[in-house]
């Protein structure tokens, strides 16, 4: 404890010219150990003590300390809070998120999307969701469903309008037929290896000097005469461009691979630069927020632009989120929900929208994760465990006000608490708005509490059943001691505070299905009953849960997190 509070209290110094601030220590050292709250006198105590001691360093003396003893903090550096600002704003503006159907949307949606639903909201724009499946190989059908029921919870209903690609094959069409009769784009039959050496020395292909009449004979080949690979549309552009890869790409190909969609009625697929700018032209597109690995597809974008005269939109950058240890891979999750090895996309140890809804997250965490972050190219490496804490903590934000509180005893034990009065002790259901109402108990001397609440009790001091009664364990016995808080909080030999539960009254049948998909098993307070399935509330001491499913008696809960 006494590193623990130094440590903090030299990286709070060391950032405020050596003088350091007991409430912002606090509240540091809270976030990092919440179980400590049971105590916050006791421990502003020790921080004044050890501020005290601190402030005798000089500054120097101070970075020192804490280059030896937390270097980590020493080189921590201050998030500045990003504001979000987009140029060019002339009108409405419509943004558009464009995920490909390959599966339900996770964490890694998560970021780009809650920061384009806080623009549109903060513009008083439109949100388009695009579902870019032109791509026949790499669509899982459920996800047409699953992806705009995930995108309109994350965005609280802010998504306008649900456009799919694979329905727009027409407007791809007859851009392709414009862009061959402005001679911007042509059909290439040569060998693939035999055009990358071509155009690698900057030479152009024989099919490219065709005239129109021989490349729009050729477009029509693609959609029957010709086979996969045989053929593809590209675009005319610079053959001494600097960057090979923006030389005479690729526009349409041949794909016979059935679409779960379309089936087997189309063979002729746009590209995705093609379809990305046709789209945004005709859906008014004002503005795109995306990763900046888009960068080079914007360049192209704004070439096939360029040859139908068309303007494009303000393109905006963001980095990526790098998670280090969480893996996103929509196919091969797939192929372990198939196996078993996961009971779904909403599987509680998976890092997708299905799951983490289910759990009790709420949207607004996500947006508020959404704007911290910012618009910024920096890209960021983020842990599992860096990445739940900050939306654990947003959740909590979020959570907390609206979450009723009831008592939950894991692993339930049975204790007496011997001289113990009979009377009825009233809880609020949340401390701060008392207008909700109360929870009333008729309290004896029998009680449980949860094991590891027995297992820890140590004889001869003074523990206390929370908002209930004091006692002292001797000799395996529990003697009542008295009712009062303060006679306990003055103790010298003061214990701990236990949730409890009285046997006297009706006990309900509760499991919690934790994050790593394990299963705690116990009772709580058969005020839950009046709960609706979906209800998020706070077991003290035990974390924020969802009420999954209820049934007579029993009741199962998803953990969300402490």
């Amino acid at each position: 404890m006494k590193s623990i509070i130094e440590k903090h209290v030299l990286k709070n110094a060391a950032d405020f010219n050596g003088k350091a601030n007991p409430n912002a220590v606090l509240g540091r050292i809270l976030s990092e150990h919440p179980e400590l709250r049971k105590d916050v006198p006791k421990l502003m105590k020790q921080i004044q003590e050890t501020i005290k001691s601190v402030e005798k360093l000089s500054a120097d003396e101070q970075k020192k300390k804490l280059a030896k003893e937390a270097p980590e903090l020493l080189n921590e550096k201050k998030e500045v809070k990003k504001t979000l600002e987009m140029p060019n704003i002339q009108g409405n503006i419509v943004l558009r998120f464009a995920p490909s159907p390959s599966g339900p949307l996770h964490i890694g949606h998560a970021y780009v999307l809650s920061l384009n639903a806080a623009l549109a909201k903060k513009y008083d724009g439109k949100l388009l969701l695009r579902i870019e499946d032109t791509n026949p190989e790499n669509i899982y059908d459920k996800a047409y469903e699953m992806i705009p029921n995930d995108a309109q919870w994350l965005t609280k209903g802010a998504v306008s309008d649900v456009i799919i690609q694979s329905d727009r094959l027409g407007h791809y069409y007859d851009t392709a037929e414009k862009l061959i009769a402005v001679d911007k784009a042509y059909i290439c039959t040569c060998n693939p290896d035999k055009f990358k050496r071509l155009l690698t020395k900057g030479k152009a292909c024989p099919c490219r000097i065709l005239d129109k009449k021989a490349q729009h004979e050729r477009y029509d080949k693609m959609f029957g005469e010709f086979k996969p690979g045989e053929a593809v549309m590209r675009l005319k552009t610079d053959l001494a461009d600097k960057n090979p890869a923006m030389r005479d790409f690729a526009l349409m190909r041949i794909n016979d691979t059935p679409h779960p969609r379309q089936k087997k009625k189309q063979r002729v697929w746009p590209l995705m630069n093609l379809a990305v700018t046709v789209d945004d032209h005709l859906l008014n597109v004002t503005h795109t927020v995306r990763g900046k690995d888009h960068i080079d597809n914007d360049k192209r974008q704004k070439k096939i632009a360029d040859a139908l005269g068309w303007e494009m939109p303000t393109a905006l950058y963001v980095g990526k989120i790098n998670f280090t240890d969480i893996r996103l891979k929509t196919s091969q999750t797939k192929k372990e929900i198939l196996a078993g090895k996961y009971t779904g996309w909403d599987d509680i140890r998976l890092p997708f929208l299905l799951a983490l809804k289910r759990r009790g997250y709420q949207p607004d965490a996500f947006s508020k994760y959404a704007v911290e972050v910012g618009l910024t190219e920096n890209d960021k490496k983020v842990t599992k465990q860096e990445f739940f804490k900050n939306i654990n903590h947003l959740n909590k934000e979020v959570l907390d006000p609206q979450s009723n509180r009831y008592f939950f005893i894991a692993d339930p034990v049975k204790i007496k608490v011997t001289g113990a009065p009979q009377r009825e002790v009233s809880l609020h259901l949340h401390p701060d708005f008392h207008a909700r109402g109360e929870r009333k108990f008729k309290v004896h001397e029998d009680f449980i509490i949860a094991r590891k609440d027995f297992d820890a009790l140590e004889p001869k001091k003074v523990h206390r059943l929370m908002d209930c009664l004091n006692f002292v364990v001797d000799k395996k016995r529990f003697l009542f001691t008295s009712l009062d808080y303060e006679k306990f909080k003055n103790a010298e030999n003061r214990g701990a505070i236990i949730h409890w539960l009285p046997t006297t009254e009706k006990l309900v049948d509760v499991s919690v299905l934790m994050e790593d998909g394990s299963t705690v098993k116990g009772k709580a307070e058969h005020h839950i009953e009046q709960l609706p399935e979906g209800a998020v509330v706070q077991f003290e001491r035990f974390g924020f849960c969802r009420l999954d499913k209820k049934s007579k008696n029993k009741y199962e809960f998803w953990f969300a997190h402490r």
